[in-house]
């Protein structure tokens, strides 16, 4: 009887300690951000950067924008940022609607080897379509970024209007 009582305490703790550790990895675990690499290209960027946006608060609050600002070329950056400035930029009137939205559709327009340029339609969540042009471009300069597509431009959205 003695072994059982034993057992079974050695058994709760193990079982406290393993829930406290999947509680902490939890809590402190932040979404890896995807960084940008020459292998990526346009067309997979402006698709990143939506699919961030869509699902802006997950797994952390602003984790969309924070992906979106990864693809952001410097001097794009340069001119939006710090980080918290472009956060409040995206979340302003101009482009909010991109937070959260419900569907997009990417469209290519123009493609050179260092510059591609798309239309986005987005459905926001007051189901109205909003047009953006989209533009990125492929990094020339030296450093960690040479090769890599970046955005450098989306135009401030066309209401389309309403999709009922």
């Amino acid at each position: 009887m003695k072994k059982i009582i034993k057992y079974s305490i050695y058994g709760l703790i193990y079982l406290a300690i393993i829930f406290f550790l999947a509680v902490m990895f939890i809590a402190t675990a932040k979404a890896d951000l995807i960084k940008p690499n020459n292998n990526i290209e346009p067309y997979q960027v402006v698709k990143i950067q939506l699919r961030s946006l869509k699902l802006n608060d997950k797994p952390t609050k602003d984790n969309g924008i924070e992906q979106t600002w990864e693809f952001a070329h410097p001097n794009n950056q340069k001119n939006t940022g710090p980080l918290d400035r472009f956060k409040l930029m995206i979340k302003g009137k101009s482009y909010m609607m991109l937070l959260n939205h419900l569907d997009h559709k990417v469209v290519e327009i123009n493609l050179s080897d260092t510059v591609a340029l798309y239309e986005v339609t987005v459905l926001d969540q007051n189901k109205v379509y909003y047009k953006f042009r989209w533009q990125v471009e492929k990094y020339t300069k030296e450093g960690s970024l040479k090769g890599c597509w970046l955005t450098t431009f989306v135009s401030a959205p066309i209401s389309l209007g309403s999709s009922i």
